[in-house]
């Protein structure tokens, strides 16, 4: 690997719930009041809610969890506020990338004795804890898991005589194929506007261009990721495969053009699958597939978010609140009504998710899959460095050499 021009790199520092899980009905001696904070917006993710803390309720009917929804760009700042000023909420629901901010502040309970002797640790493999552990200590338990995975309309692939594509090679052809813009249909519904980063590097990683090394190292390889940003780019401006309008394409312009059938795959999550499922036949008009590999790697997220207990003075309540969260029964609930999946190895192998051919992607890429990469100043570079230099090149005001020059010097940048 070539380190960037700048030649500078860093270093990193660095079924039916089982009986035993649960405590005696009233074990506190009286009702126990505590709340939950969370950044859930959709109706899926307060229906899911709802069934965890309707099963949580009959467990223990003496702790009440009230729960209480924090808007996601606005939660740093109240729970910032909420810690400075003693007025902290008793559990919240944390992203990995918040994790090592909330610790610094003070603003996170240590749980490493409890998480070490709890009887559902073993359920989870020990890779689930990393992003959630600093300096040795654990302080949380993973709530479920983002996996990334592909949407495909399988009515429109069995009509062409095509398979799901396992390389970046087949996607490419899959999706020329598929379009047809006299239809307003295009191949690949590409999310190149808000949020769109994350597939700008997975894409360079899938190419080659790893962004953190295996000694802790940041670079970025400048020809395979212009290899990587051309092929990306050349989807929509050779190809015309994805539609005119990616480069301001968020969530939301992605999933419906591919549920109104504008679109023939698309990448995201798992919890898209209920939203899809409400509009098109699972296992007829759509199916799912793992993220197709790239030529040097195939590259897919696991994304963990974090139930913690944020109260000292409630820990005991909270910390029944957060490891409900592993048992089976919750986290199926949870699946059933998001399609976020289970961060329990033992979760995922129930007959209700193994069963289920649609949930088999998801299931093989817990073996393979690998957080994002993370590292001071990785958030402030993607979205603000990487997708508009890359959102140039799809509109044609810099080629692919330019925008990854630009990406290396503010990786130099970001990184001191």
């Amino acid at each position: 690997m070539t380190s960037f021009d700048r030649r500078s790199v860093l270093k990193l520092g660095g079924g039916a719930l089982a009986a035993s899980a649960l405590l005696p009905a009233h074990a506190f001696g009286q009702s126990t009041a505590i709340n939950y904070w969370h950044t859930f917006t959709s109706q899926s993710e307060f229906a899911g809610l709802d069934e965890v803390m309707k099963l949580f309720a009959a467990a223990h009917p003496d702790i009440t969890v009230t729960q209480e929804n924090i808007p996601n760009p606005e939660f740093m700042a109240k729970v910032t506020a909420a810690v400075v000023s003693g007025s902290r909420p008793d559990t919240t629901m944390v992203a990995s990338e918040r994790v090592a901010d909330l610790v610094a502040m003070n603003g996170l309970t240590d749980l490493t004795d409890r998480i070490a002797s709890w009887d559902r640790r073993s359920d989870f493999d020990d890779a689930r804890f990393k992003s959630i552990t600093v300096d040795g200590k654990v302080y949380g338990v993973p709530a479920f898991t983002f996996v990334d995975w592909m949407y495909y309309r399988k009515d429109w692939f069995d009509e062409a005589g095509l398979a799901a594509p396992t390389t970046f090679a087949e996607f490419r052809d899959a999706a020329i194929k598929l379009t047809d813009p006299a239809k307003g249909r295009y191949g690949f519904g590409m999310r190149a506007g808000a949020g769109g980063q994350a597939y700008v590097i997975n894409v360079m990683e899938g190419f080659g261009a790893k962004l953190v090394q295996d000694d802790g190292t940041i670079g970025l390889d400048r020809d395979k990721a212009i290899e990587a940003i051309d092929w990306w780019a050349g989807l929509l401006t050779r190809d015309g495969a994805v539609p005119p309008s990616a480069p301001n394409d968020g969530f939301r312009q992605i999933m419906e053009a591919f549920q109104t059938g504008q679109t023939a795959m698309v990448w995201h999550h798992t919890g898209s699958f209920q939203d899809n499922a409400k509009l098109l036949k699972p296992g007829v008009e759509f199916a799912t597939a793992v993220i197709p590999a790239g030529p040097v790697n195939r590259v897919s997220r696991l994304g963990y978010a974090y139930n913690t207990v944020t109260n000292p003075d409630t820990i005991d309540a909270g910390w029944e609140w957060l490891k409900f969260w592993g048992e089976p029964d919750a986290a199926i609930a949870f699946l059933e009504k998001t399609g976020y999946f289970p961060a329990s190895t033992a979760a995922a192998k129930d007959e209700r998710i193994s069963g289920n051919p649609l949930y088999k992607p998801a299931a093989d890429t817990l073996g393979f899959g690998i957080p994002a990469p993370s590292f001071p100043g990785s958030a402030g570079w993607a979205e603000g460095v990487v997708l508009p230099a890359f959102q140039r090149v799809l509109i044609k005001e810099a080629t692919p050499e330019q925008a990854v020059d630009e990406m290396i010097d503010g990786l130099a940048q970001a990184i001191g």
